[in-house]
């Protein structure tokens, strides 16, 4: 009588904090620019500015840097209505995050950028594309993000790619060797966020299988999942 196939162990998918210290962001030349804009306030060229880059590129951690500092408030644009624009610039600060087209009230960002230039408020926006992409109807709305100066994340560099997983590795306690990192460095797309998320994977699969995370572990996983062969 064939022996039964034991169960497969799934890994429980726990939370994990990602530190958003100004002491854990990681520099590199594709963020340089806008980790000197962070670090150069209050002396801004103006008193609203827009991070600009793709998914999972460290926009969300320099605006926990510079909250934290300006003592601002944090919204999602898509939340943020006429009603409560006075109440998030209280502080004379705020931050918005991921302002995309189509998913954020054009009456509110409208009076908000009003009210911040009256109040002389700071406001720092993020998006993953500049507001000159933007179709927005209320035009006095998309003239004034138009206005916006923007500073650019671009794709990290080799360096700051490999800085990067050693950084979400740590960030889940999981204890990982060179070969580890240069394996997935030459595998992985070119992006914070396909970092974190090789990452994560390699440590769902190690929990899975109670192995600990080699470059034997990281090659069986990734290998025919549309990353670079061996």
């Amino acid at each position: 009588m064939p022996m039964p196939t034991p169960p497969r162990q799934l890994a429980l998918d726990l939370p994990h904090a990602e530190s958003l210290s100004r002491d854990d962001y990681l520099e590199g030349p594709s963020n340089a620019q806008a980790l000197a804009l962070i670090d150069r306030w209050p002396d801004w060229t103006s008193r609203v500015m827009m991070l600009v880059g793709p998914e999972g590129c460290g926009k969300s951690h320099l605006a926990a840097i510079w909250a934290a500092e300006a003592g601002a408030r944090i919204v999602g644009a898509h939340a943020l209505t006429p009603q409560d624009v006075p109440r998030a610039l209280a502080t004379g600060a705020l931050v918005v995050e991921h302002l995309e087209p189509g998913y954020f009230d054009e009456r509110a960002v409208f009076h908000l950028l009003n009210l911040a230039r009256e109040t002389n408020a700071f406001v720092l926006m993020t998006a993953r594309a500049a507001p000159a992409s933007f179709e927005v109807e209320l035009r006095d709305a998309g003239s004034r993000l138009r206005a916006i100066p923007v500073v650019s994340v671009e794709p990290p560099d080799d360096q700051l790619l490999r800085a990067l997983l050693v950084k979400f590795c740590a960030d889940r306690q999981m204890a990982v060797d060179e070969s580890v990192v240069s394996y997935l460095a030459t595998r992985i797309e070119r992006s914070f966020a396909a970092a974190r998320d090789a990452v994560e994977q390699l440590d769902a699969e190690a929990l899975r299988l109670r192995r600990p995370v080699t470059r034997a572990l990281a090659a069986a996983l990734f290998r025919g999942q549309g990353v670079l062969p061996l």
